[in-house]
């Protein structure tokens, strides 16, 4: 058995934060069936053509889940809606707090009935408040929360190159999630759990803006090099960049040694972090790597016991040797064809992981109908009014 063995999730999602939230629950073993509109289905299928003919956003946060076609604006489809929720124990939901509340899928219409119904809603900034009303996308939050103008080298900002607003997001309304359930199982009562996108990643930028709070600015854009420690960061070699991690003196030490230059360690410039810092272009140019393969670099440092790792492109990933050797990829089905995904990143003893299917819009729209008790002839009713 796997935890959520018998947990039913019905989740009203688009997009990713909510998606790949309700994706953590199903690799933990619940029944999630995504409602999708009618035709397309969530507009994320469609952000790339990587995938078959599904996205990659689509293809890494739909796994093993059961699509449904609903219109709700039809009174029809909102009644197999109702049905649904009638049998779930967990609803999530991304859309506006303003059109949930509109359809009646806002936590507070849906739990009159079910108090023990665990409920989890996503807005863009919160119910309330000035941003209120604004529509949020990660790129948006990255920028009002810092993380962009925190990034970058120099004067060039950069947003970072993957969705972390929606990461964070999701990865926080899962945890939220299995809390909520575990109260549940003690009390009896579920849970409404309410999130915004921009407060679940201001959350992950506690430390810059305590260290600007604290110093009086924030931390200077150094690209790929570390703000406050140094050496930390990418430094070429002969066939490639190796990425040094260097965050006290004794490591400092020991680089000096691989290096044979004693003398760099006992350099005033070099001799400390915050001195290393304060003279990092100096430190750089002192450090020529020009003559080391990547291979021989990293084993030199592997044996000093000076933290380093080897720069990859994204699309080395698959045939990382370590995952390889660990044997962490699988072959996932999506709609068109197969992709290659990671299994979840924990083991445990207590419970397995098998990769499932990507659905195809729709995909599982008569056999829910049938499991809800509808008759044939209603089934092809309802599946052609989803079909238009």
């Amino acid at each position: 058995m796997r935890p959520l063995d018998g947990v039913t999730v019905v989740s009203l999602e688009q997009a990713v934060a909510v998606p790949y939230a309700s994706r953590l629950l199903a690799d933990l073993g619940a029944r999630v069936i995504k409602v999708e509109r009618p035709g397309a289905g969530d507009f994320a299928r469609d952000y790339d053509t990587a995938c078959g003919s599904v996205s990659s956003y689509f293809a890494w946060t739909n796994v093993g889940k059961e699509s449904v076609a609903l219109d709700l604006k039809d009174p029809a489809g909102r009644e197999v809606l109702d049905r649904l929720v009638a049998g779930a124990d967990v609803v999530l939901c991304n859309l506006s707090p303003d059109a949930a509340r509109r359809l009646g899928l806002d936590a507070d219409s849906l739990r009159r009935d079910r108090p023990d119904l665990v409920v989890g809603e996503l807005s863009a900034y919160g119910a309330d408040g000035p941003y209120a009303g604004r529509k949020a996308f990660d790129a948006l939050v990255q920028s009002e929360t810092g993380l962009v103008e925190l990034t970058g080298d120099g004067e060039v900002t950069a947003r970072a190159g993957i969705s972390v607003a929606d990461i964070a997001a999701g990865v926080q309304l899962h945890s939220a999630v299995l809390a909520a359930l575990l109260h549940r199982a003690r009390t009896g009562e579920g849970a409404t759990l309410r999130l915004s996108l921009f407060e679940a990643l201001a959350e992950w930028m506690h430390q810059p803006m305590l260290y600007a709070a604290g110093t009086g600015a924030a931390a200077p854009r150094t690209g790929a090099h570390h703000p406050t420690i140094a050496p930390y960061g990418p430094f070429r070699c002969a066939d490639g960049t190796v990425h040094l991690a260097v965050q006290n003196d004794a490591q400092w030490r020991r680089l000096c040694r691989v290096l044979s230059r004693p003398a760099l360690a006992d350099d005033p410039r070099f001799g400390t972090v915050s001195s290393r810092v304060a003279h990092r272009a100096d430190l750089h140019a002192a450090l020529d790597f020009s003559a080391w393969t990547a291979a021989d670099l990293l084993a030199a440092l592997d044996g000093a016991d000076v933290p380093a790792a080897r720069t990859r492109t994204v699309a080395e990933l698959p045939e990382h040797p370590q995952l390889t050797a660990r044997d962490r990829l699988t072959r996932v089905t999506v709609p068109g064809g197969g992709v290659p995904l990671l299994r979840p990143p924990v083991d445990s003893t207590a419970w397995g992981w098998e990769p499932a299917p990507v659905p195809s819009p729709g995909e599982h729209t008569e056999r829910v109908l049938r499991e809800l008790g509808y008759p044939e002839d209603e089934v092809r009713a309802l599946r052609a009014t989803a079909a238009r």
